[in-house]
């Protein structure tokens, strides 16, 4: 045998070593999640990068296997805004807020339930696993009401309500489709499209329709999939980990800001119905929800109670 074959066996067996040691030290962890049902809101580059959707749904069969309930819950903005332009709908603001009309509804339900969530129950079955694609419209899953926001006028301090058509949030989450899935091998993909109480349809955030699911089938987790690490303080670090008291004083001193806000809001809301905790974290890092979930110290976020 030569030096060299010599050297490239050692090496093997080094990187052999290695991937059996990051399995026993993620056995506690493992442990900790067995037979726990965790929500994990899938959007933004992760959903966007090819490379990125295929280990998503290898981790999410891998979390099935090791004893845990993943339920995914998705978004889709950018490939309903591709098809409205494709459409030529025209899709007018509200405050800056986009206002969805019957037509514009018509696109969100075929692009949520249909195109995007097949493509991710398509990618989880060739990975192994048995997905399978829902809107909140099944089952009764998820029940909406109308979303409203209003508008304090600067002059007349007067509340103004904005009227944003069919965009709605949960009103009632019945939970007990889920729960049938938890003692079986399927894995629910749930696109956030909910029903009103007249059958209309409405257009729901993934943030909110998440954290919705989640506080409603006693999730151990809530993991929250975005484009930035975290939430991140005033020099720009990573904060690990952060209590209900902590958030709001973040928020009122600014260090939370923008569009990580509702992040944060939505995060609180499961807390408070019961998650034990939720995390934001970048979905743009390969097998994050891994790393997460079964290391010490975890990649994102980690929002508890207190």
């Amino acid at each position: 045998m030569s030096t060299t074959d010599s050297a490239d066996i050692l090496h093997d067996r080094k990187a052999w070593l290695d991937r059996a040691k990051t399995l026993s030290e993620a056995l506690p962890f493992m442990r900790q999640f067995n037979d726990e049902t965790l929500v994990i809101k899938f959007g933004g580059h992760a959903m966007e990068s090819d490379d990125l959707a295929r280990l998503f749904a290898r981790d999410v069969v891998l979390l099935k296997q090791v004893g845990i309930n993943p339920v995914v819950v998705h978004g889709g903005g950018p490939q309903i805004d591709a098809m409205l332009k494709r459409l030529n709908i025209q899709t007018p603001r509200v405050d800056g807020l986009r206002y969805t009309d019957e037509a514009t509804v018509e696109v969100v339900e075929m692009i949520l339930a249909g195109k995007i969530n097949k493509q991710i129950v398509s990618a989880i079955n060739e990975a192994g696993g048995f997905a399978v694609g829902l809107s909140g419209k099944d089952g009764h899953l998820i029940r909406a009401r109308k979303l409203r926001r209003t508008k304090k006028d600067p002059d007349s301090n007067i509340e103004k309500v904005l009227d944003l058509g069919f965009v709605g949030e949960p009103a009632e989450i019945n939970p007990h489709i889920l729960n049938q899935f938890k003692t079986s091998d399927t894995i629910p993909v749930i696109a956030p499209v909910g029903m009103g109480g007249a059958g209309e349809t409405y257009n729901i955030n993934a943030d909110t329709a998440a954290g919705a699911i989640a506080g409603a089938t006693n999730a151990k987790r809530l993991l929250m999939l975005t484009d930035v690490a975290g939430v991140l303080d005033k020099s720009g670090n990573l904060i690990p980990e952060m209590t209900a008291a902590q958030v709001h004083a973040y928020i009122a001193d600014g260090t939370i800001s923008g569009g990580m806000i509702p992040k944060v809001e939505t995060c609180l809301d499961a807390v408070n119905q019961g998650v034990d905790g939720a995390v934001i974290l970048d979905g743009r890092v390969p097998h994050a929800i891994l790393l997460e979930l079964f290391t010490p110290h975890g990649v994102g976020t980690l929002i508890k109670a207190g």
